[in-house]
């Protein structure tokens, strides 16, 4: 009730938010019509490992405010009243901050207000605990020093500027998006937020529901309980044509041990998928040994243990190295010359960013987040200006491994209407060769560290 009744008190203070404006000069508002491959540029020549490792809750801004070459402006735009009020709205330079802090507001309705229209000036205004708004808070960037290893990545390959969540909000339909390019219930319905209770899937308690979304943008807590079948992953697509894949997860406490987003989707919970490619992938730290015992599947999914998440409540720096010591792993192994790994954050945990999501339906955008694209053929010291939403890194898996489109566009499949993240790759080059990325954590230190035992994200 606690919940309804902020999210109502929210939404009546967002206006409506109609056609975006559009992005930068040539960074176009909405995703161009994906154009046919030459079949010499198939990436499937190329590239036989797709690894996505997914971090949580960072804004583009919040890790890469001041990129040369990017749409990173070191300052943003605050409107601290009410949208019904009359308020001047003034520019606000961006803070240094570090991964300690109290926890910012994502929700569907949040988002919404960030966005206040297209404005992007509203991120001071989302409800804190007791009654205190985020104020100056979200317009902060992190301590260059602390995420040091993303920005040698990002200086050694391509870095994404306008990747955006396929859906407004937090981290549930995020993971969803990146294995399923959709969260319909219906063409009509969406799920939105977390569900009630956690772990969020099939293993979730008695009596869990969801949150849903419909062209009213109002969520309402009356959505089906978290254990889906209502469309299709990309693990249907992938055992169809016989390609390997993986998820890697942390151990956590709950009934299974599982924080996996496929725990939400009934077939593979409780199927063989379960056991072959979700559970023999845990813990997460498997990926930091897999490939040099050549035992990298072709396409894997990377979640954190809470510490390493860059999860603001873990007030911990160590995510950087886990990513690095992921990459180094891949590149330092014979799987290298074949890889393409995209590092992404599932939402944009409340932080403040300039670019405007466009948008294209009920769902999203969502609110733009980091994009690390990392390969032998990846573009150097490049900065894509492509528009790029989750089906975007879906569709790349497809054209390489020559899988078909999860559904059509028209039923809500994202991967059917994104551009791909091909443009990011050249291979006219010869592959460079792997350079391993600087960090103060070593991969032996996640080896031998024990669990946190807790969810990267609750939210």
């Amino acid at each position: 009730m606690r919940r309804r009744l902020l999210l109502a008190a929210i939404l009546t203070l967002v206006p409506a938010w109609g056609c975006s404006p559009a992005g930068p000069a040539g960074n176009p508002a909405t995703p161009q019509q994906p154009a046919a491959v030459p079949s010499a540029l198939l990436p499937g020549a190329y590239i036989k490992h797709v690894v996505i490792i997914v971090q949580e809750n960072r804004s583009f801004e919040n890790f890469f405010a001041g990129w040369p070459g990017a749409d990173a402006p070191m300052y943003g735009y605050d409107r601290p009243c009410k949208p019904t009020e009359r308020c001047k709205r003034y520019r606000i330079p961006l803070h240094e901050t570090t991964f300690k802090g109290l926890d910012l507001v994502h929700s569907y309705g949040s988002a919404l207000i960030d966005v206040d229209g297209g404005a992007m000036d509203g991120f001071g205004r989302p409800t804190l605990g007791q009654g205190r708004v985020t104020g100056k808070a979200a317009y902060a960037y992190v301590k260059h020093a602390l995420i040091a290893p993303y920005r040698a990545m990002a200086s050694q390959y391509t870095l994404a500027d306008r990747m955006f969540p396929s859906e407004l909000g937090a981290s549930f339909t995020a993971h969803l998006d990146l294995i399923a390019g959709t969260t319909d219930l219906t063409p009509q319905k969406a799920l939105v937020d977390t569900p009630t209770g956690t772990p969020w899937g099939c293993d979730a308690p008695s009596g869990t529901i969801t949150w849903t979304v419909t062209a009213s943008r109002v969520p309402r807590a009356d959505g089906p309980r978290p254990c889906l079948d209502q469309f299709r992953t990309m693990a249907d697509a992938l055992d169809a044509e016989g390609i390997s894949w993986n998820y890697y997860e942390p151990a956590v406490f709950n009934p299974t041990g599982s924080w996996s987003a496929f725990d939400a989707i009934a077939n593979v919970r409780d199927g063989g998928d379960w056991a072959r490619n979700v559970l023999a992938s845990t813990p997460q730290t498997n990926v930091l040994t897999d490939p040099a015992q050549g035992r990298l599947a072709s396409v894997a999914w990377v979640t954190p243990d809470f510490y390493d998440s860059d999860h603001l409540n873990s007030e911990s720096d160590t995510g950087p190295s886990w990513v690095a010591a992921v990459v180094n792993a891949i590149g330092e192994s014979p799987a290298w010359n074949s890889t393409a790994i995209i590092v992404l954050w599932d939402d944009w945990g409340g932080w403040y960013d300039n670019a405007v999501p466009p948008n294209l339906d009920f769902r999203g955008l969502g609110i733009r987040v980091p994009c690390l694209i990392i390969s032998p053929y990846a573009r150097k010291h490049y900065v894509s200006h492509t528009t790029y939403e989750f089906g975007s890194v879906l569709r790349f898996v497809e054209q390489t491994f020559g899988v078909p489109p999860l559904g059509t566009a028209a039923d809500g499949y994202t991967d059917a209407r994104a551009n791909s993240i091909l443009d990011a790759f050249d291979f006219t080059q010869a592959p460079s060769a792997f350079v391993p990325i600087p960090a103060p954590y070593p991969a032996q230190y996640f080896l031998a560290r024990p669990p946190s035992y807790r969810v990267p994200d609750e939210q």
